[in-house]
Order: C-alpha cells, then structure tokens, then sequence
C-alpha cells in the first residue's frame, strides 16, 4: 500500500474532531511546500523534504505534529508543547484538543522554517540546548550586589559554579544553616573560589 493510501486510511478511521484537524493539518503541509512528499513511518504519517521533517498521530485526547528538527525551529507564537521525552531528542510537539483551533498562519510558518533547515542540511547537532535560567535566592543575590569584589567576581564564574552555590545555599533545611552558608558562600565568592575549590566548603 502506498504511503498515501496508508495515511488516508489512517485518517478516515479516526473520530471526526480528529479527522477534520488531521485533514486541514496534512493540507497545510502541502500548501506550504509543494514538494513535500508523504511518507510511512514508525506506524504513523511523516511529510519529508530532503529527509525526515514531520510526522503526524492521533491520540484519544489530541492530535500531535511532530517537527523532527523542532528544537532548532523559532516557535514565536508558542505552538510547541512542554515534553521532555521528546525535547530531549530534539523534536518538538503541536497538540490540539477536540476544542481547539488551528493557528494556521502560526503552523505554515513552522512548517516553511522545517523545508528549509532540511534544504540547508542542518543538523540537530548544531542545535544549541536551551538552559533553564538560575533563579539565585534573592537575599544573596542583595549580599553579592552590596559587596563589590564578591559580586564582580560572581559574574565571571561560569553557569555551572554559580549553579553549585544556588542549589548548596538551597539545599539547607534550617534558616540558620542557610544563613551561615550564604556567609561562607560570600567570603569564598570574594576570594573567587568556586564552591568545591580545595574542599573549603563544609
């Protein structure tokens, strides 16, 4: 069975809510670039361009389109949902319930950056992970600001050590041993000693 007959019989098996957004979905793919060509994949429909580019699935509560290169996709009007199974393969989801509407413009728009990663053979590799930002307490943050040297010397320690000191003054149970490790943190930070250096830190 061609991959066409395979998807239109997908399709036509699903409830209507599903079937009608899958329907307008698949259209707009096409509408976007005509030389998208539909594929049969993992047991579901794929459109690829120049390799792999997005796939489609139905589930009991949504509607799913898959960008295989999502993560190096600007999503500006926040289509992508939250999932970290799949962010973590760099893939990026569009889901939609039985009640929502398509953002069509939005979709083309993703869709059109999709055709042409793949025409420039970018890789997922070349993506950059985005990091989550350091939320640093914000009585230390106030202590590190008022003191001259131990704040110029916060900002060129890098993510991962200003990390070590959040999360080692947040993991304190008491108010007290918070606060003595803020006190320890602060005269470390002046010398510009990361937080494991030497083991000075107890």
């Amino acid at each position: 069975m061609h991959a066409q007959e395979q998807i239109n019989l997908y399709i036509a098996e699903l409830p209507e809510w599903q079937r009608k957004l899958l329907v307008r979905l698949r259209q707009l793919v096409h509408s976007t670039d005509e030389e998208v060509e539909e594929t049969w994949k993992w047991n579901s429909p794929h459109f690829d361009h120049d390799g792999v580019m997005i796939g489609f699935a139905a589930f009991k509560n949504h509607v799913a389109v898959w960008f295989h290169k999502g993560a190096l996709i600007k999503d500006t009007k926040k289509l992508f949902a939250s999932d970290s199974k799949t962010e973590a393969k760099g893939m990026r989801g569009y889901k939609l319930k039985e009640a929502d509407v398509i953002d069509e413009k939005a979709f083309v728009d993703l869709v059109s950056q999709a055709v042409k990663l793949n025409q420039s053979g970018v890789k997922l590799g070349d993506a950059k992970p985005t990091r989550k930002a350091l939320e640093i307490p914000a009585e230390f943050q106030q202590c590190l600001e008022t003191h001259e040297e131990a704040w110029k010397n916060w900002n060129k320690f890098s993510y991962s050590h200003k990390k070590e000191y959040v999360e080692w003054i947040n993991d304190a149970k008491q108010e007290e041993s918070r606060k003595r490790r803020m006190a320890k943190a602060l005269e470390m930070i002046h010398e510009g000693l990361a937080k494991n250096d030497a083991h000075k830190v107890s």
